[in-house]
């Protein structure tokens, strides 16, 4: 298996299918993560070649079959999938082992999901990227994860704050022993926008979103979403020793990732794992 540093995060190869992960996650007994990348599936044309996403055109049984070759090289359990629905919004879903399969060989049984939590060894969190800031939990004391999809929308409205606060509730998390890695996402060197998602951006709930802003010569605006992100885990009262951010834009590295703006939409999906392993795989 091949294993190749890109700054905060770790190229790994296994079977032909490429993954990143957070070196200094894979260090957390009892807890596996994963990226996907576009390498190693069996989708052809726009959807070449890892492809987990089932709803851009792509014959289901080539992203099932990607799914299941994606599980085989980076350690996961195919049977243990359960997926999010996303609509950039901030509904955060507990999920448990009833719930195998939801989204992946089960039809998805709810229409807003954007955030996925458990504390059920077993369980593996799927949620789905192309672009948007994926956001992952672990809180080591209560043996508890989450994942977290944030778009302008969802980050505008606090996705990281709102995961935060639902493990608090849900395993009497204390966000001072949690740890969060922000996963790759655009950049904000290649995230233009308008003065209208400025605005909109600038009215939620995130401390100092006016910063995540720098004025481009024609009027609009580049985006952080890394800083907003980091910035609302801070407001949480996260450590900042216990924030890790890729800083690896997908627009930037399209070849490598799947960018809705680098394809003009047509494309494939990527994907964020996480679970927590059983005692005796721990």
């Amino acid at each position: 298996m091949r294993k190749i540093p890109m700054g905060e995060m770790a190229y790994q190869e296994k079977n032909g299918v490429g993954w990143l992960t957070f070196p200094s996650w894979d260090a957390f007994p009892g807890v596996r993560h994963a990226f996907s990348t576009r390498i190693g599936g069996v989708s052809e044309g726009p959807f070449a070649s890892m492809n987990l996403n089932f709803g851009r055109g792509d014959p289901r049984e080539h992203v099932e079959e990607n799914f299941r070759r994606f599980c085989d090289a980076a350690g996961f359990s195919f049977d243990t999938l359960a997926a999010s629905a996303q609509d950039h919004h901030t509904e955060i879903r507990r999920m448990t082992a009833a719930d195998c399969g939801v989204g992946i060989t089960r039809p998805k049984d709810r229409e807003s999901v954007d955030g996925l939590v458990t504390n059920e060894p077993g369980v593996t969190l799927v949620t789905y990227y192309a672009d948007c800031t994926p956001l992952f939990f672990f809180d080591p004391v209560h043996r508890a994860i989450g994942l977290g999809h944030a778009g302008w929308r969802g980050t505008a409205a606090g996705m990281a704050l709102c995961m935060a606060e639902r493990m608090q509730q849900e395993f009497g998390t204390d966000p001072r022993e949690l740890f969060a890695a922000i996963g790759p996402a655009i950049g904000p060197c290649c995230y233009e926008v308008d003065e209208a998602v400025r605005s909109a951006f600038c009215a939620g709930p995130l401390p100092e979103a006016a910063s995540c802003f720098t004025a481009a010569s024609n009027g609009r605006y580049q985006l952080d979403l890394w800083r907003a992100n980091k910035g609302a885990l801070l407001a949480a009262g996260l450590l900042p020793e216990h924030i890790t951010t890729a800083h690896l834009c997908t627009r930037c590295n399209h070849r490598l990732l799947w960018s809705h703006r680098a394809t003009g939409g047509v494309r494939g999906g990527l994907a964020a794992f996480l679970t927590l392993l059983p005692e005796e795989e721990g």
